[in-house]
């Protein structure tokens, strides 16, 4: 009788089974056995996947390359954690997060059924791509950007429409309007990762897809010089039409607990959450949510604080040769002429310093730089430190 090692002990392998053997011990792999591997489907075997800024588990780094929040998120937060931890975490939290929708609509001065909350706002994007696109379908962003919109858009299996934007960053609107027909969904980063701008409103209102819907990802909304509350949503013309999308990643300083939320017209909310998953958000991050939402003045202190090392990152930047986007983020984009931009990538992080070696390849021509987040003044000190040992 052929048995199985389980952590009880020796137990049968029940005939017919397929043997399941660690490939970490030779004896136990079956003789003269190929391995058997079951096949994707065919949009997953295609698939590159996104690969996400590195995250390095040892002390000691100055991180500026995925753009979080350099400040801790308001105390309110951690209270909430502690007081829902201490509660009935043996039951399913609330399907629809009412409590954190009730404080989001807030922020937008609409009805509670205007929003719904996701697990991030990636997962909103997945959503909105089980709601609104069936395979073969179109969808659109502008390139260079957020290439998760791709990634997700391929899972989905929808055909994917890059925007290629100008060099200043800019829309080609009347390019763009020809390559949106029968889209369904256009993603559109305001402000754009990993430029930093932000777009017109005209040109957004331009590009609304006729039969399809703008999704405008506002991840980094908060940092902007004028931050704005939904302004176009509301209007007439977008009714149905559009979605935000909000993270509180950046700006709550809530990177380590996966929360954003969606907020769209209630015909559209009703749709998004027929598809989403049933309980998509756990009790302590709706917890933590609705205090972070209650303090803004704690995210918007910070947010200031942000700005302002912006501007002087910036500086220093330029004088040092760079050209650097305007930017409306907490994070810069910037280019040298010389092009050495992975030679300095390599140089910094071997001095404990990370920022972001981004290619956009499908550019005629290819276009590169380094995404720079904004830290604190002390971590943007190191930064420029280390930048001036390697040679700007």
């Amino acid at each position: 009788m052929c048995e199985w090692l389980t952590a009880s002990g020796m137990v049968p392998r029940i005939a017919g089974w397929p043997g399941l053997f660690s490939v970490r011990d030779s004896r136990l792999m079956p003789q003269n056995t190929p391995p058997r591997r079951t096949s994707f489907r065919p949009d997953v075997e295609r698939l590159a996947g996104y690969v996400p800024g590195e995250q390095p588990r040892e002390e000691g780094w100055v991180k500026l390359n995925t753009n979080e929040n350099p400040y801790p998120p308001s105390p309110r937060v951690i209270d909430a954690i502690g007081r829902a931890s201490a509660g009935r975490l043996n039951l399913y939290p609330d399907p629809l997060g009412r409590a954190f929708c009730q404080a989001a609509a807030r922020l937008f001065d609409v009805e509670p059924d205007w929003i719904i909350p996701g697990n991030g706002s990636d997962e909103i994007l997945t959503v909105l791509l089980r709601t609104f696109v069936d395979p073969g379908q179109r969808i659109a962003y502008p390139y260079p950007s957020y290439v998760l919109y791709e990634t997700l858009g391929e899972i989905q299996g929808a055909r994917v429409e890059r925007i290629v934007l100008r060099d200043d960053w800019s829309w080609p609107v009347e390019e763009a309007r020809q390559q949106l027909e029968g889209c369904r969904l256009l993603f559109v980063p305001n402000p754009n990762s990993p430029s930093g701008n932000r777009f017109p409103d005209e040109d957004l209102v331009a590009l609304v897809p006729g039969d399809g819907v703008l999704v405008l990802d506002e991840a980094y909304g908060d940092f902007c010089d004028e931050p704005h509350a939904g302004e176009l949503l509301m209007s007439e013309s977008m009714a149905g039409r559009m979605v935000v999308t909000r993270s509180l990643s950046k700006s709550y300083s809530l990177a380590g607990l996966r929360l954003g939320f969606g907020v769209a017209h209630p015909d559209v909310v009703a749709g998004m959450r027929k598809v989403k998953d049933s309980y998509n958000c756990d009790t302590l991050s709706l917890a933590a949510g609705v205090a972070a939402l209650e303090d803004g003045e704690w995210m918007r202190e910070n947010a200031a604080r942000i700005r302002r090392t912006r501007q002087r990152l910036v500086d220093e930047l330029v004088s040092r040769g760079f050209d650097v986007v305007p930017s409306q983020a907490n994070f810069v984009w910037a280019t040298h002429p010389d092009g050495e931009h992975g030679r300095r990538f390599e140089a910094l992080k071997a001095q404990r310093v990370l920022v972001r070696y981004m290619v956009f390849g499908a550019c005629d021509p290819g276009r590169e730089g380094l995404r720079i987040t904004v830290g604190t003044d002390e971590q943007v000190d190191r930064f420029l430190e280390a930048l001036d040992h390697v040679g700007s």
